[in-house]
């Protein structure tokens, strides 16, 4: 680790209580392990983002099924990368929603062009792509 630097950040009261809670609750002993454990999250995200290196992760999109032509777009795209899709789950959490969680395996730009394809497709309702290394380099 190199020379510690000081800044100050001014966070709303009602934010910083609530990440106060969030960092007791997941043992963070200080903000500032909680604050670095963020950053390097979202670096290591960029990082990934613009490389070539080969990562793993899912795709996780919760979606109305009813949404005219939905699930067809969805399987449709998932047609054209299913050389970088591993695995999908579907599950059926009510009448109206499904889960759907997919495994990827890829280059980082490419898992995160599918993952971006599927989250903004019209009606899904949520997204998110969580990528981790491949475990190779560890």
């Amino acid at each position: 680790m190199g020379q510690l630097s000081r800044i100050g950040v001014a966070i709303d009261s009602d934010l910083l209580e609530k990440f106060d809670a969030l960092i007791q609750k997941r043992g963070y002993p200080t903000r500032s392990e909680a604050f670095r454990d963020l950053i390097r999250h979202e670096l290591v995200e960029q990082a990934w983002a613009s490389s070539d290196r080969q990562v793993v992760g899912t795709v996780t999109l919760v979606y109305d099924h009813h949404v005219r032509q939905l699930s067809d777009k969805l399987i449709d795209l998932q047609h054209q990368h299913h050389r970088r899709i591993l695995s999908t789950l579907h599950v059926h959490l009510d009448q109206n929603h499904c889960l759907e969680v997919l495994v990827v395996k890829g280059k980082a730009s490419q898992v995160r062009g599918i993952a971006d394809a599927l989250i903004s497709t019209k009606g899904v309702k949520h997204g998110r792509l969580t990528l981790t290394a491949t475990g190779t380099e560890l």
